[in-house]
C-alpha cells in the first residue's frame, strides 16, 4: 500500500474487521498498535479505558478510532499506516487467535492481502508510469537543449562568416574564411579538421597547404578556399586536382570561391571525373543565400555532389 493520505474505505473497513481477531486480548491489540509504531500518547486514552472500564473497551471500536486517527495525521503517520499493514499482511500464527476467530481470521488476512496487492500492482503501474514519463520529458529536455545549442552554435558561426564581407584586409579576410567556413561545416554535422600541411619524407619541406577537410557520409573532401576578385580559371583549380589524385581515389575535393569559375575550370573538373577525381565547385555568394534562407549545409553540399558525379556538373548553382 502507497497511499500517502489514508487507507481507503474497502481496506479500512477489513483493517477493522481483521486486527481484533489477530488479537486474543484487549491488553494484546494495544500491544499490536505499539508495535507499529503508535505513540504512546495516542494510546494512553485506550490503556486508562481497560485499566478503568474493561467492559467499556470494545476491540473494534479501539481499532476504528485508532486508524481513523492514523488517517487523520497525513504523512507524518504514513510510516506507522504501512507498518500496521504490513503486520496484518505478514500474520501467519492463527494459533494465538481465539478458536472461533481462526477460519474468519485466516479469510480475512487472504481478503487484506489480495486488496494490497492489488492496489500495489495500481501503485507499481502508476509509479512506473510517473517514471516512465519523467524519463521521456528528461530525453525531451535533453533534445531541446542541444537542438538549442546547435542553433546557437550556427548563428554565431553564421555572424561569423557574414562579418567577413565587412573586412578590408584582404589577408586577414582570406586567413579567416578558413576557420570560419570549417566552423560552418562542423555545426552543420560534418567532421571537420582545419587548415593543416603536408611535409615531404626527403627533406622537402611543406609539400602541401590543404585548408581544411570535412567528411560527408564516409567520403573525405579536401577544401581550398579563395577570396580572390577575378574569375578562378584553370591555373588555380589544378593544384587542388593534383591534391585529390595524389590520393590515389581515398579523397574528394571541394573549392570554394568569392568569385565564379571559368568554363575552362569546369571543363577540367568534368574530365577529372572520368579519372576518378570528384571536384565540388561552389562560391561564397551560394552558402550566403542558403544560410539566408535557413537552408542545411549538409544537405546543399549533398546535392551538389551527387549533381558533379551523375550530371557531371561540378558547378551546379
Amino acid at each position: 500500500m502507497d497511499d500517502s493520505f489514508h487507507y481507503p474505505p474497502d481496506l479500512f473497513q477489513l483493517l477493522v474487521d481483521t486486527i481484533p481477531k489477530l488479537c486474543k486480548s484487549k491488553s494484546d491489540l494495544l500491544l499490536f498498535f505499539r508495535g507499529a509504531g503508535v505513540s504512546r500518547r495516542a494510546l494512553k486514552p485506550y490503556e486508562d479505558l481497560l485499566g478503568a472500564d474493561r467492559e467499556a473497551f470494545s476491540k473494534y471500536s479501539v481499532t476504528r478510532e485508532l486508524l481513523a486517527k492514523l488517517n487523520e495525521q497525513g504523512d507524518a503517520a504514513l510510516r506507522v499506516r504501512r507498518e500496521v499493514v504490513k503486520r496484518v499482511t505478514e500474520f501467519e500464527d492463527f494459533s494465538v487467535c481465539w478458536e472461533s476467530d481462526r477460519a474468519a481470521a485466516r479469510g480475512l488476512v487472504a481478503q487484506v492481502r489480495d486488496i494490497v496487492n492489488v492496489k500495489d500492482s495500481f501503485t507499481r503501474m502508476r509509479v512506473e508510469k510517473d517514471e516512465e514519463r519523467h524519463r521521456r520529458l528528461e530525453e525531451q529536455a535533453a533534445v531541446a537543449r542541444v537542438q538549442e545549442e546547435e542553433k546557437q552554435n550556427r548563428a554565431r558561426a553564421k555572424a561569423s562568416f557574414y562579418a567577413l564581407f565587412g573586412e578590408k584586409d584582404a589577408h586577414k579576410r582570406g586567413k579567416l574564411l578558413e576557420g570560419t567556413l570549417n566552423q560552418l561545416f562542423e555545426c552543420y554535422g560534418m567532421r571537420v579538421r582545419k587548415a593543416f600541411t603536408v611535409t615531404g619524407n626527403c627533406s622537402e619541406g611543406i609539400i602541401e597547404q590543404i585548408d581544411g577537410l570535412v567528411q560527408l557520409e564516409g567520403h573525405i573532401y579536401l577544401v581550398e578556399m579563395k577570396w580572390w576578385n577575378a574569375p578562378i580559371g584553370v591555373a588555380e583549380i589544378s593544384p587542388h586536382l593534383v591534391r585529390v589524385f595524389s590520393r590515389g581515389g581515398q579523397a574528394r575535393g571541394i573549392f570554394v570561391s568569392y568569385t565564379d569559375f571559368t568554363a575552362p575550370a569546369q571543363a577540367l573538373c568534368r574530365d577529372a571525373l572520368s579519372r576518378g577525381a570528384v571536384v565540388v565547385l561552389a562560391t561564397l555568394e551560394e552558402i550566403v543565400s542558403l544560410l539566408n534562407a535557413e537552408g542545411d549545409l549538409r544537405e546543399w553540399l549533398k546535392t551538389k555532389v551527387e549533381a558533379a558525379i551523375v550530371d557531371r556538373e561540378p558547378f551546379l548553382r
